[in-house]
């Protein structure tokens, strides 16, 4: 028995030190790739070996012009402003390029890229963004930007950017109209013969999910060129065209029905009593600066340009309305004082006929004794017959235009004074004429817009 567990503790012994030997061999051959990311870091940025003041050679090694593809992701839009004609967007911007200066050996798959976080490390294109107006690096908690260099010599840069940029805007439909936004990107120092933008074949631009505006959509956006030619050579230039639409919904809620409102509100006034002065006149006055307060505060989030706008002829028209409703009244009141000095005059007018009538009635009694009220009582009705027979007569052979116009003319006198009558006219006019040009503003501008989305 001793000589068996003597030759098995004697085994385990062999298997243990062959393991650790194994063991020990292996930790030796283990390579340490993070040493080798900084031994090829030095061998391919070297200063004996690269220079990054000189761009690098173009497609295939040749003499041409250096590539370089762009995409950009779209991360938010924060705002999009109509007096200063301007938007904010924050978004990723990636270059990507060649330079068969960077190749390096791989390793058998095991360095898929290089990551640097130094720009100035290895050339870079001198882009620039043409209609900028502000714009910052972020740097919290550590600047968001990398460069990535891969086996093959391809370079791609990623930053993370927040812009202010410049959008002329044709504001003639607003609030219906639709914006394009561009985001312009060139070439400031390397001509078309040294320096080519390109967009990236597959999703040149992205955008974020979800993308929340508060007066806009954006509808679609279009990558183009947009190459210049100056003094001192043709400069490479990408640009993509943003198209924002208004949302409606906010100005029908915030100005196109309050305006309605406070038009309808003028039209109070025609229902009131023409002695109502106090009443007619407050309310006139009252919808009338509230409107010059509406226009105003709308034109305060506006810029001035020289041309006119959809929301200027809206409140204008229901400005001039408003307007129109406390000079109706004004047209009213005149015409109710004059009804009052005409009716004061007929009736002094009678009186004074009456009392010369009568004097001479008292006259005859004086002069012959006798009087004839019957005689000239009996012949009034035959006259009132016969004048009432041949006014009926001639009706029958009146025409249709003419019966028309007696209709109406019937109808008003059932109002005895012009003041009553012009307010029976404008309760029926002014609703009229209003509908009418809601039709025309409504069908003439929502065309325009459907002829700008062709």
């Amino acid at each position: 028995m001793s000589l068996y567990k003597s030759i098995f503790i004697m085994l385990t012994m062999c298997l243990i030190n062959s393991g650790c030997f194994y063991y020990r061999g292996a930790q030796q051959h283990k390579t340490n790739y993070r040493e080798k990311e900084k031994e090829v870091l030095d061998q391919i940025l070297g200063p004996g070996s690269y220079d990054a003041r000189i761009r690098p050679s173009g497609i295939n090694g040749t003499d041409g012009p250096a590539v370089v593809r762009i995409n950009i992701f779209i991360r938010s839009i924060a705002t999009i402003s109509d007096v200063k004609m301007e938007y904010s967007v924050q978004f990723t911007f990636r270059e990507q390029w060649t330079d068969e200066r960077l190749k390096f050996n791989d390793y058998g798959g095991r360095l898929k890229y290089l990551t640097l976080t130094e720009a100035n490390r290895v050339w870079m294109p001198d882009l620039f963004f043409s209609n900028e107006k502000e714009g910052h690096f972020h740097n919290i908690i550590m600047p968001n930007v990398y460069i990535r260099i891969f086996p093959t010599g391809s370079v791609l840069y990623s930053i993370r950017i927040s812009l202010t940029l410049a959008c002329p805007m044709n504001l003639k439909l607003y609030p219906l109209d639709r914006q394009v936004c561009s985001l312009r990107m060139a070439s400031y120092g390397w001509t078309t013969d040294d320096l080519v933008f390109y967009w990236k074949e597959d999703d040149p631009v992205q955008v974020v999910r979800n993308l929340h505006l508060p007066r806009f959509t954006l509808e679609k956006f279009n990558t183009d060129y947009c190459n210049s030619k100056t003094n001192t050579g043709e400069y490479s230039c990408l640009k993509v065209d943003l198209i924002f639409k208004r949302e409606f919904s906010y100005y029908l809620i915030q100005i196109y029905i309050p305006c309605c409102m406070l038009v309808i509100v003028s039209w109070v006034s025609f229902w009131l009593d023409q002695a109502a002065v106090p009443a007619r006149v407050s309310l006139g006055v009252t919808t009338l600066l509230t409107m010059a307060t509406q226009t105003s505060g709308i034109n305060a989030s506006l810029p001035p340009v020289s041309y006119t706008k959809a929301i200027d002829v809206w409140t204008g028209v229901c400005l001039t309305f408003v307007f129109g409703a406390l000079l109706e009244f004004a047209l009213v009141n005149y015409a109710s004082r004059s009804d009052m000095y005409r009716d004061n005059m007929q009736k002094k007018r009678r009186e004074s006929e009456l009392e010369h009538a009568a004097a001479l009635e008292a006259a005859d009694q004086l002069e012959d004794g006798t009087t004839f009220p019957m005689v000239v009582s009996y012949y009034k009705p035959l006259v009132r017959d016969g004048l009432s027979k041949d006014k009926r007569r001639c009706e029958v052979h009146m025409p249709h235009q003419e019966r028309r116009s007696n209709c109406c003319r019937s109808w008003l006198s059932k109002f005895p004074t012009r003041s009553k009558r012009i307010d029976v006219i404008s309760r029926i006019t002014f609703p009229l004429v209003f509908a009418l040009f809601n039709v025309t503003y409504w069908s003439t501008y929502l065309f325009r817009q459907d002829q700008d989305n062709e």
